[in-house]
């Protein structure tokens, strides 16, 4: 089976990328599961209910969430009922949504999908440490073809977590910095992993941000409100490769798709 993990989809030009390309995507791929990373598609920051459905109508299984899925209130209802967008599991036990689901590859096989935060600037209710191995465990119950989002800001959490979870789920994918890392790998227990998928929209940015106003508010510490930016959109991800049977990957590599 492949499994196409898409990185998070920043703005309206993340959203008609894969709104347009998508579909074809998945067929040059061979794609039987795909997870998106959707935390910032409201213009940069957060999710809706609307724009939750339309990744979902595009062609994502799956859609997982970072430390923006709050920023718009009429979300949380949805991720109350939603069985198939959810949440970082280590944030607030009282906050409505789940961190984990299983959702139905093209052939029929069930493919657990598990969503987690780093703690390093992020500061998540719990760390992620506390709840991960019960986590993998309720999956492994139904599944053993298992992806972790690691949504976080250091490298050392993400591939602290890989390595810990090699052999136990197929594979970990990094989330939240926005830029495409160089490490995807196979690691000795079958398990494949990448600091960072990369994201899904505007490159000509500063991470999905118009440079000029970024670049002011670190120059000058001020207030500066943030607009998407429109040039240089491309859809990344990465595209795992894995034994139905065992869970296990065989193979890892890097998706870039320039849009249009």
């Amino acid at each position: 089976m492949n499994i196409l993990f898409v990185g998070d989809v920043v703005g309206r030009p993340g959203r008609e990328a894969l709104e347009e390309r998508l579909a074809a995507l998945r067929t040059e791929l061979n794609v039987g599961v795909c997870i998106v990373n959707g935390e910032n598609i409201a213009d940069g920051v957060g999710i809706t209910p609307k724009l939750a459905d339309r990744l979902l109508a595009a062609g994502a299984d799956a859609i997982t969430l970072g430390n923006h899925t709050w920023r718009r209130q009429e979300i949380a209802p949805y991720l109350a009922v939603s069985d198939r967008v959810i949440r970082p599991a280590n944030l607030s036990a009282e906050a409505p949504g789940r961190g984990i689901t299983v959702v139905t590859a093209t052939d029929g096989s069930p493919v657990g999908v598990v969503n987690v935060m780093g703690s390093l600037s992020l500061e998540p209710a719990r760390s992620m440490w506390e709840i991960v191995d019960d986590l993998v465990g309720e999956a492994r119950a139904t599944t053993p073809v298992i992806l972790v989002d690691v949504h976080a800001e250091a490298t050392s959490e993400k591939v602290a977590l890989a390595r810990w979870l090699d052999g136990r789920v197929t594979a970990v994918i990094g989330t939240h910095t926005h830029v495409q890392t160089s490490d995807a790998r196979v690691q000795p227990g079958g398990t494949a992993a990448i600091t960072d998928a990369g994201m899904t929209g505007p490159h000509d940015s500063v991470i999905g941000v118009k440079a000029e106003l970024a670049t002011q508010r670190m120059r000058t510490g001020m207030p500066v409100r943030f607009e998407v930016a429109t040039d240089g959109v491309r859809i990344e991800g990465v595209l795992v490769e894995c034994d139905v049977a065992s869970g296990r990957a065989t193979a890892i590599r890097p998706v870039r798709v320039p849009w249009p």
